[in-house]
This record gives structure tokens, C-alpha cells and sequence, in this order.
């Protein structure tokens, strides 16, 4: 894993619109937020600017992205979009995992048990 230094996707310009969304957390984002993330024992960010796009949850150790979709990531245009997006983001060296909102909902305990175990693969060297 790279040094804090090496991490150069965060952008300060995007500060306060990332502040005004954590503000307005969907449901699904605040269920997964404070019944999962929060105390998380690996440090979790909430509505994190990174290049150009506010990712919705981040982990710097796993270099991790989780991003919830709703519904308009489903359509042509929004997967498209998505596509560029995880692009972007993976030059940073970082995994982008997904969730739909049914997911949350319907799934809430599976969807935690994925994210467990893609932090734990990600930092298996920096934890054990």
C-alpha cells in the first residue's frame, strides 16, 4: 500500500458541497452509515470529495469506495457515467463496490458481510 503523502485524490474545492450531502444522507446511506460504518474498526469517511466526484463512503487503509445506487444509476446514461466514474477512481488505486438501495434495505447483514471482507482482503497485510 502506498504512503498518506502518495494519495492525491482529494479535492479541497469539493469540500463543501461533500459537507452539505453528509448533511442530507439518503436512508440507505445513514442505515449503512450509523448501524455498520461509523464503528467500524477501520477508519470510514462519509461523502468524500476524490478527483472530481464525491464518492459516498471511503477508506483510505483499504483504499475502498463504497458507492449506493438508486435507482438513476440504472439507466443507459447512469451506468455509463458510473463506468467513467470507477475508471477515474481506480487510477488512485482504489476498488469502487457497489450496493443498490434494495441491497440495503432487503440485504442490509450480506452487504456488511461483503464490505467486512473487502476490507479484510484489502489490508490483510497492514492488519495481520
Amino acid at each position: 500500500m502506498k504512503n498518506k503523502e502518495e494519495f492525491t485524490g482529494y479535492n479541497q474545492k469539493l469540500k463543501e458541497p461533500a459537507r452539505s450531502l453528509r448533511k442530507n444522507m439518503t436512508k440507505q446511506e445513514k442505515h449503512l452509515w450509523y448501524d455498520f460504518l461509523k464503528d467500524y474498526p477501520v477508519k470510514w469517511y462519509k461523502q468524500r470529495p476524490i478527483d472530481r466526484f464525491i464518492v459516498d463512503f471511503f477508506c483510505y487503509k483499504a483504499k475502498l469506495v463504497i458507492e449506493l445506487d438508486g435507482s438513476q444509476h440504472y439507466t443507459e446514461d447512469g451506468m455509463e457515467y458510473d463506468a467513467i466514474r470507477t475508471e477515474i477512481l481506480e487510477k488512485y488505486d482504489l476498488e469502487v463496490i457497489r450496493f443498490s438501495n434494495v441491497e440495503i434495505d432487503r440485504h442490509f447483514s450480506a452487504v456488511c458481510s461483503a464490505i467486512d471482507s473487502k476490507v479484510k482482503e484489502r489490508t490483510s497485510d497492514i492488519i495481520d
